[in-house]
């Protein structure tokens, strides 16, 4: 039987680089543009929601500020990884691009952790039994926080921070008349609270598109197909590995200290 050897097939074979760039570069715009609008689709819910129900804010736990870090500092060790290939500096560029994984699994454990940490002062959801033994899950209400109130969170409505007197919260109006809002409190599902979450999860979810893309890189580095002549893979790869970072800082400021 004839042996036929199968050899990976580069459309861009025979052209000039500058066109296989220009062509890369265009797909991960796509790819961004895409995020953008999918992430702007969920922003502008959480505007609308806001004006609308009691919204929590919540203090961000300190983790996260350590994964704003890390996420930086994986950006800047790319950078330099790209500049190390370009410069023919192979075996550098791979332990860059490798300290760049590690930076960015560090980062997806600290969101995991921020979230669990905010979901035990009550912001995700309880899992009880049913009379038959089956486990069931539901998303928390407010009333459901725990914590210190006016420090580690508080409640807004129209723009208005709720007062708590005792176990009671009041809504003051301009001309200073309370409503009690405590049975609203106790009931309200946590709209914020589950919008911060799937905010949380779909970052990292694309951020994993960005590391099963260095683990390829890495595997091209070790093996040559990656080198000061052919870097654009790894450039593309750094184009939205810089992006999913820019987004997370802006989604970091916008769940925290905007909304």
């Amino acid at each position: 039987m004839e042996n036929t050897d199968f050899k990976q097939i580069n459309p861009f074979d025979g052209q000039n680089p500058e066109v296989e760039l220009r062509s890369k570069k265009m797909i991960v715009w796509l790819v961004i543009f895409a995020v953008v609008m999918l992430f702007g689709g969920i922003t502008s819910a959480i505007m609308v929601l806001y004006g609308k129900l009691l919204w929590v804010h919540i203090q961000p736990p300190s983790i996260f500020w350590v994964g704003n870090a890390l996420i930086v500092l994986s950006s800047v060790t790319l950078i330099m990884a790209l500049k190390a290939l370009k410069a023919g500096s192979q075996s550098k560029a791979f332990y860059l691009t490798l300290a760049t994984f590690i930076l960015g699994i560090a980062f997806v454990f600290t969101q995991n952790a921020g979230w669990n940490e905010m979901a035990s002062m009550g912001m995700g959801n309880t899992i009880t039994k049913t009379e038959q033994g089956l486990k069931q899950s539901r998303w928390n209400t407010l009333g459901k926080l725990n914590g210190e109130y006016g420090s580690n969170y508080y409640f807004e409505l129209n723009g208005q921070t709720l007062t708590k007197e005792g176990d009671n919260y009041y809504y003051i109006r301009p001309d200073q008349s309370r409503e009690d809002k405590t049975l609203e409190v106790l009931t309200t599902f946590n709209a914020s609270g589950a919008m911060l979450s799937v905010l949380i999860y779909l970052h990292i979810a694309h951020l994993l598109c960005g590391l099963i893309y260095l683990v390829i890189n890495l595997f091209r580095l070790k093996n040559g197909s990656l080198n000061k002549d052919k870097w654009i893979s790894l450039n593309s790869n750094g184009m939205y590995w810089h992006f999913m970072g820019i987004l997370w800082i802006y989604l970091f400021f916008f769940i925290f200290y905007i909304y």
